[in-house]
């Protein structure tokens, strides 16, 4: 009977997901044991409990399943950060933000790192990450021209700055989180010290 197409087919896609979660999970605690470059197709499947032939229904290959990992990752990064930067107070906002960003790079540093290492190599991981930096770098301009810095892309004005500090934070907090929790904790305060100065709230 048609009718029961829509309710099997809701039903295969419940598995699916419940699949695919798996398979992403697998390859996120991988990329911990083994490294991108080491870890294989058949590393993955087995961890998720399937066969090769069952991830390549999933997946075409090790970057697939990778770049999915990051899409992922991101779309948490953008929900939790969405309503971060929204705060009256800016400072309030600068502080919450760098709280949220060691959060999220505690949870998912590796992801992150790995999603930047690929970004000049896989073309939809680079586009992922550069959505995610044009966020990002949205969210801050709108802080600092909240704090009072002028509107425009020159270089004292706030988008320009905003550019630059997020690949700041970017760059500071990948190289933190390689080392400790506890150095991510001091580039955060670093950056959040550097931040509010160029919004003129340093006192």
């Amino acid at each position: 009977m048609p009718g029961h197409h829509p309710a099997r087919s809701r039903a295969a896609e419940r598995k699916g997901d419940v699949r695919e979660r798996a398979i992403l999970d697998t390859c996120e605690a991988l990329l911990a044991d083994k490294g991108y470059d080491a870890m294989t197709v058949g590393d993955i499947a087995q961890g998720a409990g399937i066969t090769r032939g069952a991830l390549y229904f999933y997946f075409g290959s090790k970057q697939e399943v990778v770049t999915a990992l990051v899409a992922r990752t991101v779309e948490h990064l953008w929900e939790r950060s969405r309503a971060t930067a929204q705060a009256d107070d800016p400072r309030q906002a600068i502080a919450a933000a760098m709280r949220r960003t060691v959060e999220l790079w505690n949870e998912h540093g590796l992801v992150m790192r790995t999603a930047i290492d690929l970004s000049l190599t896989v073309p939809e991981i680079g586009a992922l990450w550069s959505r995610t930096a044009d966020l990002f770098i949205a969210a801050i301009t709108a802080v600092l021209e909240r704090a009072g810095v002028q509107p425009g892309t020159e270089p004292e004005q706030a988008s320009a700055m905003a550019r630059a500090l997020c690949w700041m934070i970017e760059r500071t907090f990948y190289h933190a989180s390689q080392e400790s929790r506890e150095e991510l904790r001091e580039a955060s305060s670093t950056c959040e010290h550097i931040w509010r100065i160029t919004a003129g709230l340093a006192a």
